[in-house]
């Protein structure tokens, strides 16, 4: 009933920049937190940024500075702004959305289907 469309990812040199973009429809009530991951082979998927409904964001060390998480309610979508990316930053980006569905009660967790960023050195 709910679907996450991610977008944005791809090849850049160490230095360059990538926007990502997660966008949820179905049948949606609420949505809370909204956040990235990312998940390398052989590694457990780590937090990258998260945003909570009320703008506050939380973001892994390794990515302070460089990277922005930002969204937009009316569109239901969380947007990662990466910069001065890194060879390290390589990885498959998950986005998650915690939602309330429409006759329900419940907060569910979705996962978009991945997007591949590869930086280059």
């Amino acid at each position: 009933q709910v679907q996450l469309v991610e977008s944005g990812g791809g090849l850049v040199q160490a230095g360059g920049s990538l926007r990502l973009s997660c966008a949820a429809s179905g049948s949606i009530f609420s949505i809370n937190a909204m956040g990235w991951y990312r998940q390398t082979p052989g590694k457990q998927r780590e937090l990258v940024a998260a945003i909570t409904s009320g703008q506050s964001t939380n973001y892994a060390d390794s990515v302070k500075g460089r990277f922005t998480i930002s969204r937009d309610n009316a569109k239901n979508t969380v947007y990662l702004q990466m910069n001065s990316l890194k060879p390290e930053d390589t990885a498959v980006y998950y986005c998650n959305v915690a939602l309330r569905e429409r006759g329900s009660w419940l907060v569910s967790n979705y996962w978009g289907q991945g997007t591949q960023v590869t930086v280059s050195s």
